[in-house]
């Protein structure tokens, strides 16, 4: 049976609404693009903390133009209740060490699950530390990005950490779209891979063939 994550997300939200209470909720960023919709929403209902922690990023140029750019949404964008913003490791070896062996995968897959919960157990850890009220990730907004495997990772690590993790697909109720418009609204830069060295590589290939078969 296929879940609804976004109608859990709502039911949760109508039940702090009823409760009159403002939780307070540690949220992953993969980059300032995506989390512009989620903090527009999520803000409405959370005092957030951005945690930017993402090691897959290459090179260390684009991560540290991806780190600008998601301060500067913090900082201009207007919000419901207050975002803060957590800066986390940039360390690029816990990267390569949590997908040795995966490295040939394509795309969407194994590779990309165990970055995923690279990402969120920090976040998990670091929400369970902080005293956070939930935990979350803004991973679910890309199209491209395997909501039904983000929330089973954050459901996993609920139970192992006792943290609550909040469900998502951003994606829904145009969410990507509205993100897409707030990018524009805010000038914001917006890569054209997802961020680790596999992903840039096969984006080379992609257009690469592109060119090519325009030429034939």
């Amino acid at each position: 049976m296929n879940r609804n994550y976004q109608k859990e997300l709502e039911k949760l939200l109508e039940e702090k609404k009823k409760e009159n209470s403002v939780p307070k909720l540690f949220l992953h960023s993969c980059c300032a693009p995506c989390s512009s919709y989620v903090l527009e929403y999520l803000s409405q209902y959370f005092e957030i903390t951005v945690f930017y922690y993402n090691p897959n990023i290459f090179p260390k140029q684009e991560y540290q133009k991806r780190v600008a750019e998601q301060k500067r949404l913090i900082e201009e964008m207007e919000t419901i209740h207050p975002v803060k913003f957590q800066a986390g490791r940039y360390e690029p070896q816990e990267f390569f060490s949590a997908v040795k062996g995966l490295e040939k995968i394509p795309e969407g897959g194994e590779r990309c699950f165990a970055c995923y919960e690279l990402r969120m157990r920090e976040a998990a850890k670091l929400a369970k530390k902080g005293g956070y009220d939930y935990f979350t990730t803004t991973l679910s907004i890309s199209p491209l990005k395997n909501a039904k495997k983000i929330n089973e990772i954050g459901e996993k690590l609920e139970r192992e950490y006792g943290i609550c993790h909040l469900p998502s697909d951003f994606k829904k109720k145009n969410g990507y779209q509205r993100s897409i418009v707030l990018s524009g609204i805010f000038g914001l830069y917006r890569q054209d891979y997802c961020g680790c060295v596999y992903s840039q590589e096969e984006r080379r290939r992609s257009k690469e063939n592109v060119v090519t078969e325009a030429k034939v």
